[in-house]
C-alpha cells in the first residue's frame, strides 16, 4: 500500500480509502447500497486495515447515523488505536424532519459534530467534509463554523464532497484572507465513465494542492462488467433497478467494459480491478474509497494496488472514455494550439499530464 499527502497538510492517506456507505442500511435508499450487520461491518474494517488501508470514510447521513455508530464499534472491537487510523466524515444530509436538519449552516454543523463524535466513539475526527454544496448558506458562514471546530480540536482538517470549482475557489480565498482553516480535500465522482471532474476541478485541485478523493469509480458497480452484455448479470436488472446512481451514458459504458474486458484477461485479473487500476493511476487522485458488500469483493478491490496499466493500456482506455470538451475550454484549446512548444500536452480536458500531488 503506498501512501499520499492529504492535500497541503503533513498528514498521510493509504491509495485506497475503505468507505462505510454499505454499513446498515437504515435509510432512505432502502437497503439497496447494502445491509451490512456489525458483524460483517467488522469483518470488512478489519480486512481493510490488515492490508494497510488506514483511511476509513463515512457520513452522517449514512443509514441515518448507524454507519458511524458501526464504524466506531468496529474500531473498538479491533483494538485499534486512534492514531493508526485517519477517520473521515461529513456533514449535510437530512437526519431530521426539521427545516434546520440538513444543510451547511451553521447550526446545522454544530448540531452534528456533537453526534458524530459520539457515534463514532472518538474526541476528534481527522477530516470533516461539507457533504454538498448548499445553495442557502453563504460560504463564509460555513467555513467559519468549520474554522472553529479546527481551533475546538473536534476537528482536524476541513474538506468537502460535490462542490462546484468556484466554490472550491471562494472558501479557499476566504479562508487565506480570514485566517481559516484551508480546504484540503474534495471527494468527488471519478470514473472510466464519468470523467467530468478534469473539466474545472482538476485544474482547480493541482492550483490549490487540493487533495482528491474519488467515490464510486466503478461508477456505481456498472464498470465491474456484469451489466454489460457478455457480463454475467447483463440481462438482469441489479442495483440499478432500484437505483440508477451515478448518472452515466450506458451505449458508452458498455464500450468502456468491452475495451477493458481485453486488458483485465492480458494481465489475469478481473474487469473491475482495471477500473480502479486506472483511477489509482491518475497522477491528480489522492485515495480512491472502495466499498463492498462482501470479503470476496473487498479483496478484489484491494488486489488492484498490484495492478499497474501499462502505458498503451491507459492510452487505450482514455481514447475511448474521453469526455466532448465543455465551452470555454474547446475555444481555449483551439486558439491556444500554436502557444504549445511541440511535443508537450495540452493541460485542459481531461487530456495533459498533470504532475502528482504525492
Amino acid at each position: 500500500m503506498k501512501f499520499n499527502r492529504l492535500g497541503a497538510t503533513g498528514l498521510y492517506v493509504s491509495e485506497l480509502c475503505f468507505g462505510t456507505m454499505t454499513f446498515s442500511g437504515s435509510n432512505w435508499l432502502g437497503g439497496v447500497i447494502g445491509t451490512l450487520d456489525q458483524k460483517a461491518a467488522t469483518a470488512l474494517i478489519g480486512r481493510s486495515l490488515e492490508a494497510g488501508i488506514n483511511f476509513i470514510d463515512t457520513a452522517n447521513v449514512y443509514s441515518i447515523g448507524e454507519s458511524e455508530r458501526m464504524t466506531g464499534v468496529a474500531l473498538k472491537e479491533l483494538g485499534v488505536k486512534r492514531t493508526d487510523v485517519v477517520l473521515a466524515t461529513k456533514v449535510f444530509g437530512r437526519m431530521g424532519p426539521g427545516p434546520n436538519d440538513m444543510g451547511a449552516s451553521r447550526g446545522h454543523i454544530m448540531d452534528s459534530i456533537g453526534r458524530s463524535l459520539e457515534r463514532l466513539g472518538t474526541d476528534h475526527v481527522d477530516l470533516y467534509q461539507i457533504h454538498q454544496s448548499d445553495s442557502v448558506t453563504t460560504t463564509e458562514e460555513t467555513m467559519r463554523a468549520l474554522d472553529d471546530l479546527v481551533r475546538q480540536g473536534m476537528v482536524r482538517y476541513v474538506g468537502v464532497s460535490n462542490w462546484e470549482a468556484w466554490r472550491i475557489m471562494e472558501a479557499n480565498g476566504l479562508a487565506e484572507r480570514r485566517g481559516f482553516a484551508r480546504i484540503e480535500t474534495h471527494q468527488a465522482y471519478y470514473s472510466l465513465a464519468g470523467r467530468d471532474l478534469e473539466h474545472d476541478l482538476v485544474p482547480l485541485m493541482r492550483h490549490q494542492n487540493i487533495g482528491c478523493l474519488v467515490w464510486s469509480p466503478l461508477a456505481g458497480g456498472y464498470l465491474a462488467g456484469k451489466y454489460t452484455p457478455g457480463g454475467e448479470a447483463a440481462a438482469q436488472p441489479g442495483r440499478r433497478a432500484n437505483f440508477d446512481f451515478p448518472p452515466l451514458d450506458k451505449d458508452k459504458a458498455d464500450a468502456i467494459v468491452t475495451a477493458m474486458r481485453p486488458i483485465a484477461k492480458a494481465h489475469g485479473v478481473s474487469v473491475a480491478r482495471v477500473a480502479l487500476a486506472w483511477v489509482r493511476q491518475k497522477p491528480f487522485v489522492t485515495s480512491t474509497i472502495i466499498g463492498a458488500k462482501t470479503l470476496e469483493q473487498l479483496n478484489d478491490n484491494l488486489e488492484a494496488i498490484a495492478l499497474e496499466l501499462t502505458p498503451e493500456d491507459i492510452a487505450t482506455l482514455d481514447a475511448v472514455s474521453a469526455p466532448p470538451l465543455l465551452y470555454p475550454h474547446w475555444m481555449i484549446r483551439r486558439n491556444n494550439a500554436a502557444r504549445v512548444p511541440s511535443g508537450e500536452p495540452v493541460q485542459m480536458g481531461g487530456t495533459g499530464a498533470i504532475p502528482p500531488q504525492r
